[in-house]
Parts: C-alpha cells; sequence; structure tokens
C-alpha cells in the first residue's frame, strides 16, 4: 500500500478564476488515482489537525515570525496578495499550515514503514523563502520536511530533489547552509524565478543545480539523471529522499517549454527507487490538469508496483 495523504481542505486555498494554482487540481488527481488501475493499493489518509502537533517550532525553523505574522493578518483581514503572483485568500494561512503539517505525516509514514508516500497538498512551496512568499508558495513544504526529519530518530541526512521546471529558489536558500541536506534540481533555465545557476553549489558542495534549455525532452533530461542526478545523491546516502514532485515540465503545461511527457515522471521514480525507497513525493507545481493527473498516476503507479 502507498499512502496519498489528502484533504478537501486543501481546495480551500483560493486563488481566484483565471490564476493557474488553482484547486482543479488536486481534484483532477484525486479522481484519476480513485479511477486507477492500481487504486486498491492506495491508503488515503487525512493529514493531522495543526493544532494537534507542535507545528510552529518546526515552521520557525524555515521561516521568520515575522513572515508567519504577515500572512495571517493577511488572511484574517480577507485576503490579498503577496506579490502579483501569490494570492492570500481567508482561508490560505490555515491551509498552508495544514499542507506543511501533510508533508510532516509523509515523513513519519515513510520513516514508519520505509515505504514511499505521497503528499496531495497545496499550495505548493518550493519558491517560499525564509521572509517572503512568491511564486504560488506560502510556506517552504520541502525544506521544512527536511529540517523536521533530521529531528527523528536515526536519521541523519536528508535529500531533495526538485523535478519542478521552475527552480527551488526558496528551498535552496533555506537549506543551502545545512550540511546534512543536499538539495538537487533539475529546471528550465532561463525562466521563473531566475536562480538556479549550475555554479550555485551550497556552502558544503550540497546543491547541484541542472539549468536545461527550453525544449529539451527525455533524450536530454534522461542521461543527466544517469551521470548526474543519481550520484549526486547516491553519493550522499541520505536517510530519506524528499522529492519536490512538480510536473509543469510536461509539455502540454502551459508556463514553460520543456517537453516531457507523462510517462517520462515514471522514469525518474524508477531512478529515485534505485536510490532508497524511502521516498516522500510532495506536490509542487502542473497547471495542465490531464497531464497532471497522467504524471502522478505514472509516479505511483512504479511505486506500488
Amino acid at each position: 500500500m502507498l499512502s496519498v495523504i489528502y484533504s478537501e481542505e486543501f481546495l480551500d486555498h483560493k486563488t481566484g478564476s483565471f490564476h493557474p494554482e488553482k484547486p482543479e487540481r488536486l481534484t483532477a488527481i484525486a479522481t484519476a488515482l480513485k479511477g486507477a488501475k492500481f487504486a486498491q493499493h492506495i491508503e488515503w489518509r487525512l493529514p493531522t489537525p495543526p493544532d494537534k502537533r507542535p507545528l510552529m517550532s518546526v515552521l520557525s525553523q524555515a521561516h521568520t515570525q515575522r513572515y508567519i505574522k504577515k500572512l495571517q493578518e493577511i488572511a484574517l483581514a480577507g485576503g490579498g496578495s503577496l506579490d502579483g503572483d501569490t494570492p492570500v485568500s481567508r482561508r490560505s494561512y490555515d491551509v498552508a499550515l495544514l499542507a506543511v503539517s501533510a508533508w510532516l505525516d509523509g515523513v513519519d509514514t515513510v520513516l514508519g514503514t520505509g515505504k514511499p508516500a505521497f503528499v496531495l497538498a497545496r499550495p505548493p512551496g518550493h519558491h517560499a523563502e525564509s521572509d517572503a512568499g512568491m511564486g504560488f508558495c506560502l510556506f517552504s513544504n520541502a525544506a521544512i520536511a527536511a529540517l523536521y526529519a533530521l529531528q527523528q530518530p536515526g536519521i541523519h541526512r536528508v535529500a531533495i530533489l526538485d523535478w519542478d521546471v521552475h527552480h527551488g529558489n526558496g528551498t535552496q536558500a533555506i537549506v543551502e547552509n545545512h550540511p546534512q541536506i543536499a538539495y538537487c534540481s533539475l529546471h528550465q533555465y532561463p525562466c521563473y524565478p531566475g536562480t538556479g545557476h549550475y555554479t550555485e553549489r551550497g556552502f558544503h558542495n550540497n546543491v547541484l543545480n541542472l539549468p536545461f534549455p527550453p525544449g529539451s525532452d527525455i533524450g536530454i533530461y534522461q542521461p543527466v539523471f544517469e551521470t548526474k542526478v543519481v550520484p549526486f545523491l547516491s553519493n550522499f546516502q541520505p536517510d530519506l529522499l524528499i522529492v519536490s514532485a512538480g510536473y509543469d515540465a510536461n509539455a502540454d503545461d502551459p508556463l514553460a517549454s520543456i517537453n516531457l511527457q507523462p510517462q517520462d515522471y515514471g522514469l525518474f521514480t524508477d531512478y529515485c527507487l534505485e536510490i532508497t525507497r524511502k521516498i516522500l513525493f510532495g506536490l509542487e507545481g502542473g497547471y495542465d490538469f490531464d497531464a497532471l493527473a497522467k504524471s502522478v498516476l505514472a509516479t505511483i503507479e512504479r511505486c506500488v508496483a
């Protein structure tokens, strides 16, 4: 069985009719998973309510109190925006806390079972920096999950693989000075947010950025996985692998210009499983509903095979 951590409360983060990061992303995935041929191998789990765990102590390792308070105040005032791309609705703060809790539940599940798990949550997180949300992202879910994992018994090294088409500037900024966390990103360049140059190596040689030009497809991605991604992650010997699973590098996605196909994410998942079965997948981007759902199916199918 593979655990999918999901709540319909994640749909309550409202971004507006014309915003690409909308609730229907999750419903498209959930519908596809429930109709999948391997549906009987999925265990649906609700995330732990934020008030049932000491969430703030974990959250404050990644974000400043000033930013946390600012986000809360915007939501309490009825909503607003952090920048031109990042709306905040009345329930966005509470939903973002629930998403963080879901990622922490994912860590607990993977470490408890030794098997992969998938966090089907929003808002996404990898652009959120310690003192600022941006790029659709409110809290830095993957970085928070990695810092939390290091507090668990027997966990000494955590690796983050970010295959979203956009560089995870927030994740990198939060973890690059941490010797027990490795970060690897595959992303289109040039593209939003303009970070992720290959010369950015982290403070402990713990960062690997792999920029791809527009138009790249699996023929370009696959050898990079084999010669750079897998060796980098394997040599780090992580006790847990966290995947910032964005699916906006699909050819049909409207926000970038990479030409992957949904089945390619199954191949990426196979490479991850070669490194460890202790993998937490957490949703980041992906804005074409059909390609997004098919890509998540390809990821999970490899894990339950």
